[in-house]
């Protein structure tokens, strides 16, 4: 990596047009070509923000959605994760674009009665049962479940696979495993989810943290909301509509309907900086390199597959949208092999980004793309950080959401849901949102058009107080103040969201 300068800024853009594009896109749902083949591993959204629940203001959460799209009703054996995957979630608290700080969830999905399942004396014979529920659900390992899913956790100090790992345990018993609640099945199985879910909420102790921490494994809904098939069909929709400010909400959100599965974390935050009140954020997930399918496999729960061998990185999701909408689809998987650090051999889908130019095609509005290459503006915003905001001290440009833990929560119901965009629009006082992090409310879909299309650089005046520079060539963002109108017609701060952690919604259920 000669010229590391250049190289580094510039290899960071796709995550930030990503983010634009993601106003035009969904998050990261079936965006690379392996990554279909294995659901259980795709992420969807990763999260990161000052906790905004009352009293938890010294506290950052970070949330990794995976395995997308699941139907309520996808029975009969639902959406439990990979036991032979390794779901990750990393932490660069110096701006070295390197992990600094790693959990590791680790699966596990067992048969009742060690492993011989529940069965039912059937004239005579004892016969096991096809569900995985043999009855009402209502406690943690409920003897009523077949199919118990349990996880463990492990905190990594500096290289992820050499660094040395100690385990998370229950502030409450002291174990290192963690009961998962199954997904919600429907009201008769489980008559109150939201009560049985929260007996998961667990407090834990973070080895080398003096203050606990918080910890839930589970379906939630959706929390994302995008106008999905529309965009994909060349933004099929009037532009009359998407740069209309009052019509945001015209559209139904088609995730509405849809679960999710969550890793969330509720962590101090002197237990994640480390000098510096700025971290970035990224969630990766990898299988084993070796897979033997048996051919004929023996009694048991998932006894059809054996894996061994080194782990291979096969998704990685930090800012949203990087991999979706601005790499192209010959080098889709080998972004999710890839770490931040090497993010310099993306530079071409960053110098001469095509998704301007995509959407200048769809909407059929010529000469709106911006010009001002390189984009430094999406750069600065989106891979290095906002000077006085969240750009690190030392900074390696690099993909992964940047979040400056030293900037006080916002409220949920006070929060812009344009983040930081929105506050530069409205003079108002939430510097806590988007690109500063992420939160559930943020709408990064708007927001990310507004900066794809130049946005940023129009705002009053501002571009050189946020480090844009020269950047931003007025006479180079054609759309210019107009850009702030643009959106998906799909509401995202209107999303059903909890109060408190692990602020994503109950899930939705099988059954009404």
């Amino acid at each position: 990596m000669k010229n590391r300068s250049r190289t580094g800024r510039l290899a960071l853009v796709p995550l930030a047009l990503a983010m634009m594009a993601g106003g035009a896109m969904a998050s990261s749902h079936r965006e690379a070509p392996f990554i279909t083949t294995v659901p259980k591993v795709d992420a969807t959204d990763f999260y990161m923000f000052n906790s905004y629940e009352a009293g938890r203001a010294d506290y950052v959460t970070v949330i990794a959605n995976y395995l997308p799209l699941q139907d309520a009703y996808g029975g009969p054996n639902y959406f439990a994760l990979d036991p032979n995957a390794l779901y990750e979630i990393h932490i660069d608290n110096n701006g070295d674009a390197k992990e600094d700080l790693t959990f590791q969830f680790r699966f596990k999905n067992t048969l009742a009665a060690n492993g011989a399942g529940v069965s039912l004396n059937i004239g005579g014979k004892s016969v096991g049962i096809p569900l995985i529920q043999a009855g009402a659900v209502s406690m943690v390992n409920d003897p009523s479940l077949q199919v118990h899913e349990t996880f463990d956790i492990t905190v990594v100090r500096g290289d992820r696979r050499t660094g040395g790992g100690k385990a998370v345990t229950n502030a409450a018993n002291g174990s290192t495993t963690f009961d998962k609640p199954v997904d919600n099945i429907g009201k008769k199985t489980i008559a109150d989810y939201a009560g049985y879910a929260a007996k998961h909420v667990y407090n834990v102790n973070i080895p080398g943290c003096s203050m606990p921490g918080k910890v839930f494994v589970g379906q939630r809904q959706d929390p994302f909301a995008v106008n999905l098939g529309t965009i994909f069909d060349l933004v099929n929709a009037p532009v009359a509509v998407i740069t209309d400010p009052t019509l945001i909400g015209a559209a139904p959100n088609t995730l509405a309907d849809k679960n999710v599965t969550t890793l969330s974390m509720e962590v101090h935050k002197s237990c994640l900086t480390n000098g510096d009140d700025v971290i970035g954020g990224w969630t990766t997930a990898s299988m084993r390199q070796a897979r033997l399918l048996n051919p004929s496999p023996a009694s048991g729960h998932q006894a059809s597959e054996k894996a061994g061998g080194a782990w291979v990185q096969v998704s990685r999701l930090g800012m949203p949208l990087v991999n979706e909408v601005v790499i192209g689809l010959k080098d889709k998987d080998k972004f999710n092999a890839s770490k931040p650090s090497g993010d310099g051999q993306f530079i071409d889908y960053v110098t001469n980004p095509t998704l301007p130019a995509l959407l200048e095609i769809a909407l059929a509005l010529p000469n709106t793309a911006p010009t001002n290459f390189p984009r430094n503006d999406l750069v600065t915003t989106f891979l290095t950080g906002i000077k006085g905001v969240n750009q690190p001290k030392n900074v390696t440009p690099s993909e992964m959401l940047r979040l400056n833990t030293a900037i006080p929560p916002v409220a949920f119901a006070q929060q812009n849901r344009l983040g930081i965009v929105g506050n530069i629009l409205a003079g108002g006082m939430d510097n806590a949102g988007f690109p500063n992090g992420r939160r559930p409310k943020d709408d990064v879909v708007d927001i990310s058009l507004v900066a794809v299309m130049g946005g940023l650089c129009m705002a009053n005046g501002n571009a050189d107080a946020l480090g844009f520079g020269a950047a931003c060539k007025p006479s180079a963002v054609p759309l210019g103040a107009t850009s702030f109108k643009l959106h998906d017609a799909v509401d995202q701060a209107v999303v059903p969201l909890l109060a408190g952690f692990p602020y994503l919604n109950t899930p939705i259920p099988g059954t009404k």
